[in-house]
């Protein structure tokens, strides 16, 4: 593994066990942005795609399903790769996008919020425009501001109370917000070489079943780093004042989570 983004890969060596736990919540909540990436997808025939910061798989597999394309999923983290091989139906690399040397080149590159993590976003938008065919596609999702995702300021409020002496990350480092400057975002693809830059806002309503609440914020996002980090004597209050925190989102028996983000679309020059 390069050292470019080092950091990040031993954050998701630690924080893709619980990913990997909770992969079918995960499916749950992020469904319909794994539908708008099928759906792009399908607009015209693939041959071959590649889902970068893939996870446990499931774009991946999808696209596969709904294509037919070979498929190759790419990620930091061997913990989530490694659930995703258990599926099948796709090719799963452990390589760092911003600087593999990959040796097919795509039709297609996708992300369902994979690509805010980079070191160097610029040299890794440029390094995915070389793994694309000329007049390639590349098409992503990824979080608008926080105030707008007011499911994920939630989380990260509480999590600053539960483990007061954090540190606060950079905004402009890599980071689930670190696309959501519209201008910024549309700099670093030009910067990176991709031509026919659209950026589109999408909102939609993603659903989790109330039950499944707890489970969900305790096995990832900024609430599950703070119970990692805290003594096991104080998981159960930290729990509890989690759950009631977020009673604004439970309607009966599900969980409504308002997300805001962007769809981005972007070609290879030819």
């Amino acid at each position: 593994m390069t050292e470019v983004n080092s950091e990040q890969a031993a954050w998701w060596r630690a924080a893709g066990e619980g990913w990997a736990r909770a992969q079918d919540m995960v499916g749950l909540v992020l469904q319909p942005f794994q539908d708008v990436l099928v759906e792009a997808a399908l607009a015209r025939p693939r041959r071959r795609v590649l889902d970068v910061g893939c996870g446990t798989g499931a774009v991946t597999r999808a696209i596969a399903e709904a294509t037919g394309a070979v498929c190759v999923g790419v990620d930091i983290s061997e913990t989530m790769l490694a659930a995703a091989r258990e599926h099948g139906k796709a090719e799963f690399v452990e390589a760092d996008a911003q600087v593999h040397a990959f040796e097919e080149r795509f039709d297609l590159v996708v992300s369902r919020f994979g690509v805010m993590f980079f070191a160097d976003p610029v040299a890794a938008f440029g390094n995915l425009l070389r793994a694309a065919v000329p007049g390639g596609e590349l098409t992503f999702v990824t979080w608008r501001a926080v105030e707008e995702n007011p499911f994920m300021a939630t989380a990260s409020r509480i999590a600053a109370s539960l483990a007061p002496a954090a540190v606060a990350p950079d905004p402009d480092g890599p980071g689930p917000f670190s696309l959501a400057d519209a201008g910024r975002t549309r700099e670093v693809l030009e910067r990176g070489g991709w031509d026919g830059i659209e950026i589109l806002p999408v909102d939609r309503t993603c659903v989790l079943p109330a039950e499944l609440l707890v489970p969900y914020l305790s096995n990832m996002g900024p609430i599950a780093r703070a119970l990692r980090e805290a003594e096991e004597s104080e998981r159960g209050r930290m729990v509890e004042s989690a759950r009631a925190a977020f009673g604004e989102f439970v309607h009966g028996d599900e969980v409504r989570i308002p997300a805001a983000c962007w769809q981005v679309t972007a070609s290879a020059p030819l």
